[in-house]
């Protein structure tokens, strides 16, 4: 009988993922403009064909066609009054549901949410600046990586054991610590939100409630998958999964500054 698998097998092929990642995406970041467009539509074209494939079971055809379009799209947005971004967006997903012949809630609550959150980067490194983005993969980042060591070494109650098995709250709350340093960080060292250190709290509970909201996209992501019946959304990133396995947590993070953007 062969020994059980480590818990902390997968660590160095996650290690090297994330740095190739991070080291292709920080240039991507920082050349802005329609580098960072193209790039961001082709992550989203990838992930909408991840989807299309969990959902119907092909990953050929039509969810290669859905998957063009859609990150083709994402590159137009960028140049087209706001105003007609979400009926563009939702024009997509009506457009995929009839193509993939798909029309589970699943599609229709979750490819919006992929759509809106590359629209919602874009829209912060061209309106808000390198800065602000920055901010915002830190703290999904911190709260992944704290979240994922906390969970391991600490273990505990699970978060939400019938939609996430592997989830504690030893890990989610260490996440959303992770994520206040970062909003400390960013506020003291760069004063990207406010000049007077006072002013630091506020900067940290929004840390903390954006990486509430990535760790609420990791649980959307994970019931799709539990429902769907697979353990990765695909195999394109050694030891990560997929993008939407990688990139779940940027989604919803995402996804709510936008929302609070609109609304402020």
């Amino acid at each position: 009988m062969s020994a059980p698998a480590s818990k902390w097998s997968d660590l160095w092929v996650r290690v090297a993922s994330a740095v190739a990642m991070l080291a292709i995406g920080g240039a991507e970041v920082w050349l802005g403009g329609l580098w960072f467009h193209s790039f961001v539509g082709l992550i989203i074209g990838l992930m909408m064909w991840e989807l299309v494939r969990m959902l119907t079971g092909d990953g050929h055809g039509r969810a290669v066609q859905i998957g063009v379009l859609s990150g083709a799209v994402m590159v137009a947005l960028n140049y087209v009054p706001g105003i007609v971004v979400l009926p563009v967006i939702l024009g997509i997903v009506a457009v995929g549901a009839a193509l993939a012949r798909t029309y589970r809630k699943s599609w229709l609550l979750y490819a919006p949410m992929v759509l809106l959150s590359g629209y919602a980067l874009c829209w912060m490194r061209d309106g808000l600046g390198i800065e602000f983005l920055i901010w915002l993969l830190c703290v999904v980042i911190a709260s992944d990586v704290c979240g994922y060591f906390a969970g391991r070494l600490l273990g505990g109650p699970k978060f939400w054991p019938a939609v996430s098995p592997k989830k504690t709250w030893s890990g989610t709350v260490a996440g959303w610590i992770g994520a206040a340093l970062v909003g400390l960080y960013f506020t003291h060292v760069f004063d990207v939100f406010f000049d007077e250190p006072a002013r630091a709290v506020p900067v940290m509970v929004f840390s903390v409630l954006v990486a509430l909201a990535a760790q609420m996209g990791d649980i959307a992501e994970s019931a799709i998958k539990r429902r769907v019946g697979v353990k990765d959304s695909s195999s394109l990133i050694p030891g990560h999964g997929g993008l939407l396995d990688r990139f779940d947590a940027l989604i919803g993070a995402s996804v709510v500054v936008l929302a609070l953007g609109v609304v402020l």
